[in-house]
Formats: C-alpha cells, sequence, structure tokens
C-alpha cells in the first residue's frame, strides 16, 4: 500500500469514527438530513475519504442515503441494541458453562488481578474501565477454546460499543462494575456454574436498562437544545 493510499484510509477511519461518535452524542440527531458538501465542509476534508466513512457507517445501519435528498441519520433502534445484548447474555452464559465445566481449571489470573482488587486500587478512569470491561467479558468467551464463538461476540461487542461505554460515565457504575465484576469471578474460580451465570445475566441486564436510561436522557438534552437554538434563530 503507498503512502497516499494509507493516509487516504486513515482519514476514512478518522471520519468514520467522529461521525460515529457524533450520533451517538447526539450532535447528529436521528432524522437529521446532510450532503456530503456539508459533511466535508463541518469536517475540513475532501469529500473521496468522507464519502468511504458515510457508506461504511450506511452498511452498518447507523445512515441512510437516497438519490435526491442526500444522507440522513437513522431512527435509534433500542430494539437492536437489547437484541445484541440478549445475544452477549446467550454467549456468556455458554462461556460461563464451559469454564466452570472445563476437565482442569481454567487460568483466570489475569482477571483477578484486574478486578479482585481492594477500593483504593480501583481505576477511576471511566474510558479505561470501559476497554477493561470489554476485554472481561471477551475473554470470558475466549477462555472457551471456541474460535466461532468468540468470533461472533467480537463482532457484537463492536456493534455495540460505542453505545456501551455510556455505562461508564457515571461513577456508580464503574464501582458496581468492580463489584460484579469480582462475584462473577469468584464463583467461576469455585465452578459455580448456576450462580456465576445468574450473576453475570444479571450484570448485562443492568448494563442495558442503564444505557437505554442513559442514551434517552442525552436525547431529549439534544433536542432540548436543539429546539432552544432553533427558537434563538
Amino acid at each position: 500500500m503507498n503512502t497516499v493510499s494509507s493516509k487516504a484510509n486513515m482519514l476514512a477511519e478518522h471520519l468514520y469514527s467522529r461521525l460515529k461518535d457524533d450520533i451517538f452524542n447526539f450532535r447528529l440527531l436521528a432524522g437529521e438530513r446532510f450532503t456530503e458538501s456539508e459533511m466535508a465542509q463541518r469536517y475540513g476534508v475532501s469529500r473521496t475519504p468522507l464519502r468511504d466513512a458515510l457508506y461504511r457507517l450506511e452498511r452498518e445501519g447507523y445512515l441512510t442515503v437516497a438519490f435526491r435528498s442526500g444522507w440522513s441519520v437513522r431512527p435509534f433502534d433500542f430494539e437492536r441494541f437489547e437484541q445484541l445484548y440478549d445475544l452477549r447474555v446467550i454467549l456468556e452464559q455458554a462461556a460461563v458453562h464451559a469454564i466452570c465445566d472445563a476437565e482442569h481449571p481454567v487460568d483466570l489470573s489475569e482477571l483477578q488481578a484486574i478486578w479482585l482488587v481492594s477500593p483504593e486500587e480501583r481505576l477511576t478512569d471511566g474510558a479505561q474501565v470501559s476497554m477493561l470491561d470489554e476485554a472481561f467479558h471477551q475473554a470470558l468467551v475466549q477462555a472457551t477454546g471456541n474460535a466461532e464463538m468468540a468470533r461472533v461476540h467480537a463482532e457484537v461487542t463492536e456493534k455495540i460499543r460505542i453505545i456501551r461505554r455510556l455505562d461508564f460515565t457515571k461513577e456508580d457504575r464503574i464501582a458496581a462494575t468492580y463489584e460484579e465484576h469480582g462475584r462473577i469471578l469468584r464463583k467461576l474460580m469455585e465452578r459455580k456454574e448456576i450462580q456465576a451465570g445468574m450473576l453475570l445475566k444479571s450484570h448485562i441486564e443492568s448494563s442495558k436498562a442503564e444505557v437505554r436510561k442513559i442514551t434517552l436522557h442525552m436525547l431529549y438534552a439534544a433536542r432540548q437544545r436543539l429546539g432552544g437554538a432553533d427558537a434563538a434563530a
């Protein structure tokens, strides 16, 4: 790959992340229409890498495009995200079964070193804890040794990542994650499958409910800001 092509790909990746972040932080609202020219001016880029990013988001279901009316943001699909969270439960409970049923104890020492720590040793940065949380759940699935299960779980993780991070914008949710992961790990170490599975399901359900609540609040606040701006204009 030549230097020019590499830079174009990096720019398209950067624009993809910025656009996705604007959608999920409600700087681009559901139903909002825009043209490629408007977005190119907004981000200060040419239309070619922008178009690559837009079509990627269209394939992922975040945007729609029409020949005459340009681009628009799809309505926020809570049902789709909840289905993805439900799929997580199925995959991760299967992982719990595999870990507890394994012939030899599964090595969970790396997870223990991160999550079974005193309150004083816990991280407080939401972005860091979000990444560690994602790694925790991926590690459980990878511990099964089932490559296909891990692949599907990774795809689900990617699809919910940008909304899932909202769960770590509140201090009490960071603390709850440490507590809940700790309880899950202890039951896994004891090979208590039923209890570990129940704790895991409750943990994911709590995260799903919290993310929905935060998202609704952010969406309402964004609409209020937009309404105020329109009134001022």
